[in-house]
């Protein structure tokens, strides 16, 4: 569940290991591209980390943020 933290939607995400998650990433990755809305996220082995904001927005969420995560839901 993403939650609304610091001007950020942020979700936590824990896969089997480290080639799950890097597929996951992938996938998110092209996602990403196509919206022209790039998170900031981390990865540690079988966890990552995603956070979105609307920079051009000034920080802080916005439809664009919430269509996306809306997406990566969907993967």
């Amino acid at each position: 569940m993403w939650t609304e933290t610091d001007n950020q939607l942020v979700r936590e995400f824990k896969f089997a290991d480290f080639s799950e998650a890097f597929a996951f990433m992938t996938r998110v990755a092209l996602l990403a591209e196509k919206a022209d809305h790039h998170p900031w996220w981390s990865n540690v082995y079988n966890q990552v980390t995603i956070k979105l904001t609307t920079h051009d927005a000034g920080n802080t969420v916005t439809a664009k943020d919430r269509k996306l995560a809306a997406a990566i839901d969907e993967i």
